[in-house]
């Protein structure tokens, strides 16, 4: 036990960074991701062609390449081009394109389960397409959107484990490092508590969101058709 507590006040200090650079890449990502997938799931629903298919074509792109290769691709090639970025913008910008893709589908399908007839009475009301969006739509998607936004940000939180191929000090690369002085459970079992905690913060927070969504349209948490119905449109879950 005293090993134990000797190996832990050695390495707090090293975990402790390396969480910072991890959060600093999780959250710098998520927003990114984010504004993204709002802009791309909107332009997906556009009824103009000349917007649509460009925005297919870049959630398609960013979804059906590697995000290992993304990471190099932007920290390794784009230098070449001229265009040099420190390792952290680097990883937040492939994160955020990567994981912004995937929300721009969580996004469309959301807003296109809200029920048709919600769209056809603002349409009767004479409602642009900015308030029409505003008002009802976008309230009754972002309940409907946030299990699958949850779940993405997870995913977004582990695979900053991929920074560490560019660098980056983050918390796999540093449970790699100390590998050689204390061992692969201690190091991988401090790495796998710190990721668990972390989701697990957040994930509480997400469905903290999600109640307080569905409160406010009258809905209740445990109704799950319709947020079952948009994961399905958006091949999430």
């Amino acid at each position: 036990m005293d090993a134990f507590l000797d190996d832990l006040s050695t390495a707090a200090p090293r975990f402790w960074d390396g969480l910072v650079v991890t959060l600093q890449l999780g959250l710098g990502g998520a927003v990114v991701a984010f504004v993204i997938a709002v802009l791309l799931g909107l332009l997906t629903l556009s009824p103009s062609a000349w917007l649509r298919a460009p925005a297919r074509a870049v959630v398609e792109f960013f979804r059906g390449t590697s995000l290992v290769v993304q990471l190099f691709f932007f920290f390794y090639v784009l230098p070449q081009m001229g265009l040099d970025f420190d390792p952290i913008p680097v990883g937040i910008m492939a994160l955020g394109l990567n994981y912004g893709a995937y929300g721009a589908e969580v996004v469309r399908g959301s807003l296109a389960a809200v029920p048709k007839a919600q769209w056809e009475a603002t349409t009767a009301l004479s409602m642009g397409s900015v308030q029409r969006m505003v008002r009802i739509i976008w309230p009754q998607g972002w309940a409907l959107m946030l299990p699958g936004l949850n779940n993405l940000l997870v995913m977004l939180v582990k695979g900053t484990a991929l920074a560490s191929f560019i660098t980056l000090q983050d918390v796999t690369f540093v449970a790699d490092d100390l590998v050689r002085t204390m061992g692969k459970l201690f190091s991988f079992g401090c790495a796998f508590a710190i990721y668990y905690a972390v989701n697990s913060l957040l994930s509480s927070g997400m469905r903290v969101l999600e109640m307080r969504a569905q409160r406010r349209l009258g809905l209740k948490p445990e109704s799950r058709k319709a947020v079952k119905r948009a994961e399905a449109i958006a091949g999430v879950g």
